[in-house]
């Protein structure tokens, strides 16, 4: 083997750089670079050898590092409080599907319900020269504060199913006050009387918005707000089995309970069935997101479905709005989805169907 071929041995043994190039022609990484983008400054025959050596060597190029050096990208930053579940992994794959029909890739990022870890996560992205932000805000987060970088520096932000209410954002969010207004309306139509809500953190759009919802419903029914039947917290598992504890401690407990969210109705379905307790003759249950698992629980949940990835297409359907009307005026919108109830055995307190 002579010195050449040594030389291409070596550079072929992992990822192939720019440099790994120039140094296997003689030459700098600047002309290697005006080669590869075809600049009238090289040569009909040096960008001849360049193309050839970065063929045989399956020389991919850095697009993070393209993307510093011009100062943008065909990168989308995603971030999400979690990527358990149902919902968020659903959200991201529909985003994914409309990014790559784009042109665009996307990086996804955790705040793991952490309002430090999602100011790390735009600075992160930010670093990474991302050509637009979509993000749905962790359980803690307050303020627009650190949402203020992205817009000075004019990068398309998009806000999805956990907004910041009362700031002009871009947003696309689910109806979540009809979508709970048509469960707990559906419970009562059962023939629910005492209708108990387990209701999320307030300063969070969605939970707020189904805590209305159920409101709404009490009203088209004439039936009055009894404050002890709803019951607030992080609508974890765990919650929704201290919170059916403490339901069925007062002492006229409810004969329904609307959830504004699936792990927390799935406690309190746990808790009943350990007491013997029947769902849904004794009490029936409801709650949102249409998680997985609701489809396999005995009796199967009825819950709320998000349009989890149409929420993602159209995400990224705005974000590419606002890229086309960069420079021009741009009136800042939301995207409203509507939902969709899936009534299953543990809502059917009459044996309607």
């Amino acid at each position: 083997m002579n010195s050449r071929n040594k030389k291409t041995a070596e550079v072929s043994d992992g990822p192939v750089s720019m440099a790994d190039l120039a140094k296997e022609l003689g030459v700098s990484m600047t002309t290697v670079s005006r080669a590869l983008s075809d600049h009238y400054s090289i040569g009909p025959a040096t960008k001849q050898k360049v193309l050839k050596l970065a063929k045989k060597l399956n020389y991919q190029p850095n697009q993070m590092a393209a993307a510093l050096r011009k100062g943008k990208s065909k990168l989308i930053g995603v971030i999400v409080p979690y990527i358990e579940g149902r919902f968020f992994p659903s959200v991201v794959h529909g985003i994914e599907t409309a990014a790559r029909k784009a042109g665009f890739s996307v990086i996804i990022c955790q705040s793991n319900e952490d309002v430090a870890h999602e100011r790390k996560n735009i600075e992160t992205l930010l670093n990474a020269q991302v050509a637009g932000i979509l993000v749905s805000l962790s359980r803690n987060t307050r303020d627009f504060k650190h949402f203020e970088k992205v817009q000075k520096r004019g990068v398309p932000l998009v806000f999805f199913d956990r907004i910041l209410e009362g700031d002009n954002v871009n947003a696309v969010v689910l109806n979540d006050r009809e979508g709970a207004y048509q469960t707990t309306r559906h419970l009562l139509e059962q023939g629910c009387r005492r209708v108990a809500h387990f209701a999320g953190l307030q300063h969070l759009n969605i939970y707020k918005n189904r805590r209305q919802g159920y409101l709404d419903a009490l009203r088209s029914f004439d039936l009055p707000l009894d404050e002890e039947l709803i019951i607030y917290s992080d609508m974890t598992l765990e919650q929704g089995v201290a919170g059916m504890k403490q339901l069925l401690a007062l002492p006229n407990p409810p004969d329904g309970v609307f959830a504004a969210g699936d792990s927390s109705i799935l406690g309190a379905l746990q808790l009943l069935k350990s007491r013997g307790i029947r769902v849904p003759q004794d009490i029936a249950l409801a709650g949102f997101s249409n998680e997985g698992f609701t489809a396999i629980t005995e009796p199967m949940l009825t819950s709320v479905d998000q349009r989890c990835e149409e929420m993602g297409q159209a995400t990224v359907r705005l974000f590419m709005e606002l890229v086309e009307a960069k420079g021009t005026p741009f009136y800042q919108r939301q995207v409203v989805l509507q939902p969709q109830l899936f009534i299953r055995e543990s809502s059917l307190h009459s044996g309607k169907r």
